[in-house]
């Protein structure tokens, strides 16, 4: 049984929104699948950001940000509750970066990060 949120662990900011919807309108999109938010150890910080599409587990928990279904194992979200993501298209970065209060450390590529 889905355990829905209803008020968003972590946010997208307005070009992330646009950036994963692109992603989902690709053709041959598993609509079954949910962007997840998460971490997982390593990277030169010592953990690293997880976000990308896959099916939902049993430890998810559920939410919906602007319509994107979204997920996140429970024990992740010590790490990433009020964390901001967005998406930069510039010259030099380009992709989604992560603006995580939690962190107390964050490397130079700003993809990994310590507590």
């Amino acid at each position: 049984m889905e355990n829905l949120l209803t008020k968003t662990p972590v946010t997208l900011t307005e070009g992330a929104i646009i950036a994963v919807r692109k992603l989902m309108d690709a053709e041959g999109f598993d609509h079954s699948q949910k962007l997840r938010f998460g971490v997982k150890g390593g990277g030169c910080s010592g953990m690293t950001y997880v976000l990308g599409f896959e099916q939902a587990t049993d430890k998810d928990q559920h939410f919906e940000i602007e319509g994107i279904p979204c997920v996140m194992d429970r024990s992740h979200e010590l790490y990433l509750s009020g964390m901001e993501v967005d998406w930069q298209d510039g010259l030099n970065n380009r992709g989604f970066t992560f603006r995580n209060p939690n962190a107390s450390n964050t490397c130079g590529c700003g993809t990994s990060f310590a507590v």
